[in-house]
């Protein structure tokens, strides 16, 4: 699989979703067992032209109850802070679809993301770790990634 330039594998075998990944009774055990505490759980979304980072939930809650966020970088860039012109794997959005252990904090207020047209919650970064780098599909096993369209909801 090849990350941030929009090619994903089709080899997932459930449902019509391009993200492959694991079944429902295995996303609800790992997020059951998910370490609680002060941080957030993190999945990059990278979508061609838009600034929001991706969706954002407490650990333990299902991806439904994510917020997708736009990330202020005051005490800590994001992890792919790259060029967008960069070699594969080493430009902005590299990381689409990664998973991670994010420390921060929302800070009450919306950033408005011109591009995709939406007014976003702001997640304040103040450190992070990776936690997957293939996790598979984000809300159903049958979500299609599209790097050119927003085509992943909460539903």
């Amino acid at each position: 699989m090849i990350l941030g330039t929009g090619v994903l594998c089709q080899c997932g075998s459930m449902g019509t979703g391009n993200m492959g990944g694991p079944t429902v009774e295995q996303r609800r055990a790992d997020i059951a067992s998910e370490q609680g505490g002060d941080s957030f759980v993190g999945r990059r979304y990278h979508v061609e032209k838009t600034r929001f980072w991706g969706y954002v939930r407490r650990p333990r809650q299902s991806w439904d109850k994510a917020k997708l966020v736009m990330i202020k970088e005051d005490k800590k860039r994001q992890p792919d802070r790259l060029s967008e012109n960069g070699p594969d794997g080493q430009r902005y959005g590299f990381d689409n679809n990664y998973e991670y252990r994010l420390k921060g904090y929302f800070t009450g207020s919306d950033s408005y993301d011109p591009n995709s047209n939406q007014f976003l919650p702001t997640f304040m970064l103040t450190g992070y770790e990776v936690v997957n780098r293939n996790p598979g599909w984000l809300f159903r096993p049958d979500d299609r990634y599209d790097p050119y369209r927003i085509t992943l909801y909460p539903r």
